[in-house]
């Protein structure tokens, strides 16, 4: 069984960063879940999204322990909500597993949601297997079989695929599920090439786009359509924060049972939306203009953020939570940065700092909203330095909390000396969390009381609190899934 530390290992490796500065170097099944936690497998600042791809697959080719790879994709895709990074590595498993007894099952809880099986066939057709004589694994068969269990004729019809290269039809081709109660009348209908997707909103929205005469009777239809899709709970909870532009400005009148639909608890909870998805979609509206229907909407975002992070842990004594501002951060990470910034800070009345080249801190009113919070801590560019951090911090402080892609830049060494001086200045020995937003794989601090932490989730969190109990808290997490 692989060693996953979520404390820096005692071998202190140097290393150069992706920046070309001096950093720790990762045990590998830390990096891995790093990556897993948080690669939306998109361009990034210091890396593209084929190189993400790469390191996945070194990275999982390198960990003997492949339970653990397998543990760690579900772990990231049930738990966090990834992926695009989690169909990548399933795909890359079938060529390792070697007849694992269960690979099968392992194929069967990767899958949450429908389309999970066609984005892993997708990946592995176009980088495992010859495309003109594909081999598919019995894992992966039996897997995707058991799998469809989980699935009705309405989610079967929502992502049968039928524009897309890989379709549903052929998973089920391929693998020939048992039918069950809840999808026999589906997928008999997919096989038959007459399944109709009528109860999704894209449907609907894009039957009204057919039947319009005119413009005028357009937009008719479409404020009648997004009217209906609210009021009857037929758009998802991810969908509906996605849409709130189109609704304010094509259906005005739905944004009341909108927002009744956006601060839903239960919805919100069940939603595995992202709690920066929040910060999002808040921005896009801003966009729009000041009119009643903007502003309800943006209340109702606000309301939604405080009870999708309403269980951030209260930390015991003195905190500081530490944001990168610096040139790299701008983009996905700088709101991820701000937005947790300013969670931990409302929930913990935390001292707050910002760093680049130097370090300052910051004051904020705790009982401003999080998305106020979050907006005054600006993004001003320049250098990395770590070391500012000990070098400006003026107390005691029993845990800090540092949100960054951990890349300091060339000619840069790590922040030990300073951290140590620090710690010696004011007897102080305290937690730090090093929050690597951007999964590129390499860390600062090779202390013991340092953990390694990765991804969007605020479950995140909760992880955080088992931590300064166990400090195994994250590996033994994943390693609890059962696969059998």
């Amino acid at each position: 069984m692989s060693k996953f530390n979520t404390t820096l290992p005692k071998q202190k490796t140097l290393t150069e960063n992706l920046a070309g500065g001096q950093a720790y170097a990762q045990s590998n099944e830390l990096a891995l879940v790093s990556l897993l936690l948080t690669s939306f497998v998109n361009d990034q600042f210091y890396k593209n999204a084929q190189t993400t791809l790469a390191d996945l697959k070194k990275l999982s080719e390198k960990i003997k322990d492949k339970e653990f790879v397998a543990k760690s994709a579900i772990y990231a895709r049930d738990k966090f909500g990834m992926r695009s990074v989690t169909h990548a590595l399933a795909a890359e498993l079938t060529s390792q597993l070697n007849g694992a007894e269960w690979g099968k099952d392992f194929y069967n809880k990767v899958v949450v949601r429908v389309d999970d099986m066609t984005e892993i066939l997708s990946y592995y057709l176009a980088y495992k297997t010859e495309k003109n004589n594909p081999k598919f694994p019995n894992a992966l068969k039996k897997g995707f079989a058991k799998a469809f269990d989980k699935f009705d004729g309405y989610q079967l019809a929502k992502y049968k695929g039928e524009n897309k290269e890989v379709k549903l039809v052929d998973i089920v081709n391929l693998v020939h599920p048992v039918p069950t109660q809840r999808n026999l009348e589906a997928l008999q209908l997919l096989v038959k090439g007459e399944l109709k997707n009528t109860q999704t909103w894209e449907s609907k929205l894009s039957a009204v786009g057919q039947q319009a005469e005119s413009e005028e009777d357009l937009a008719e239809l479409k404020s009648n359509a997004w009217s209906e899709l609210i009021e009857t709970k037929k758009i998802g909870y991810f969908a509906l924060l996605r849409n709130l532009r189109n609704i304010i400005t094509q259906s005005p009148q739905s944004v009341k049972a909108a927002c009744e639909m956006l601060v839903d608890e239960r919805l919100i909870k069940n939603s595995r939306v992202l709690p920066f998805r929040f910060a999002t979609a808040y921005d896009e509206i801003n966009k729009i203009g000041s009119s009643k229907e903007v502003r309800d909407v943006l209340v109702a975002i606000n309301q939604a953020l405080e009870v999708s992070v309403q269980n951030v842990p209260k930390f015991d004594g003195e905190t500081l939570v530490v944001m990168d501002v610096s040139g790299s951060m701008m983009g996905r990470a700088s709101e991820i940065a701000s937005l947790f910034g300013a969670v931990l800070a409302k929930a913990n009345n935390c001292d707050v700092m910002t760093f680049a080249t130097d370090a300052n801190y910051k004051s904020y009113n705790p009982m401003d909203s999080v998305m106020s919070i979050r907006s005054s801590f600006r993004y001003s560019g320049g250098g990395t330095n770590f070391k500012s951090i000990f070098q400006k911090a003026n107390k005691k402080y029993d845990r800090i909390i540092i949100l960054s892609d951990m890349q300091g830049w060339m000619g840069y060494t790590t922040p030990s000396s300073e951290f140590k001086s620090y710690k010696s200045n004011f007897g102080a020995n305290p937690f730090v969390y090093s929050w690597d937003l951007a999964g590129y794989g390499t860390l600062q601090f090779p202390e013991n009381n340092v953990f390694a932490l990765a991804g969007f989730s605020d479950k995140v969190f909760d992880i955080m609190k088992m931590m300064e109990l166990d400090k195994k808290a994250l590996y033994n997490e994943i390693n609890a899934i059962q696969l059998v």
